[in-house]
């Protein structure tokens, strides 16, 4: 049976962030996806984990800049020293509120240095954090030009020159589809390096009840290979509220 999570960044965000999480358990969620953390108390997030029984899936980092700056630089061949300290500071957000998995951002970057700039980097972390989950996700440059890993065969020659245990793929359908124009092709040939499948309707990244990738299709697709991660609805509500758009939620249910 699918486990399935809210990113709060984009759902329930008619509430404060802690109180989200006790809206996600009570729409039928079991676990959150928080990208950005960072500006919150980790206490008060804990709390509200613990409050609710659910349980954090998942954390970006290194944190954002909200000043406008990159967003990610893991393989930015001049930010490996900024990647590295920041990394440590991710680090003890995810340790201190028990995130299962941190996404690591490669960011805006081109050529070979940059491949091997994020390989480095990767095994730098994987060697650092042999305890903790790590993730590296495909996106499309559609949504975020210059996007280093813009390509799940990259993301898949990059696996394997790390090797390590501790770091998978982050599959993202909305960005799949996007990219290679067929979401359930691209999880036929990658999904079992998944770790964290992320959805949303393409191509409007609303809910994930109409669009072009065949949800119901998918989901069937993901229990059949056995996948035990948590799929993660990463969305922006097409309604008023995130409470009215859950139908697919309680179909999959």
């Amino acid at each position: 049976m699918l486990r399935f999570a809210a990113d709060i960044s984009t759902l329930f965000t008619e509430l404060p962030l802690v109180d989200r999480i006790a809206a996600a358990r009570h729409a039928g969620f079991t676990a959150v996806e928080i990208p950005s953390p960072y500006d919150t108390q980790a206490t008060e997030i804990l709390d509200a984990l613990r409050i609710s029984n659910m349980k954090l899936a998942l954390i970006n980092a290194p944190p954002p800049n909200r000043a406008g700056g990159a967003r990610g630089y893991a393989a930015v061949p001049t930010g490996q020293d900024r990647f590295r300290h920041d990394f440590k500071r991710a680090l003890r957000f995810a340790q201190v509120l028990g995130a299962d998995l941190m996404h690591i951002m490669a960011g805006k970057a081109e050529g070979p240095e940059a491949r091997e700039t994020l390989i480095d980097n990767l095994r730098w972390a994987t060697d650092a954090a042999p305890m903790q989950k790590l993730t590296i996700e495909p996106v499309n440059t559609g949504d975020m030009p210059g996007y280093f890993l813009d390509d799940f065969d990259l993301a898949a020659e990059i696996l394997d020159a790390v090797s390590a245990p501790n770091l998978a793929l982050q599959f993202d359908a909305y960005h799949a589809q996007k990219i290679t124009g067929d979401a359930m092709a691209a999880w036929a040939a990658h999904g079992h390096r998944a770790g964290h499948v992320q959805i949303a309707q393409t191509p409007r990244r609303s809910e994930p009840d109409t669009g072009e990738i065949d949800y119901p299709a998918f989901f069937d697709r993901l229990d059949a290979d056995g996948f035990t991660g948590f799929v993660s609805a990463e969305y922006k509500p097409a309604g008023v509220t995130t409470t009215a758009g859950l139908g697919w939620l309680r179909a999959a249910l």
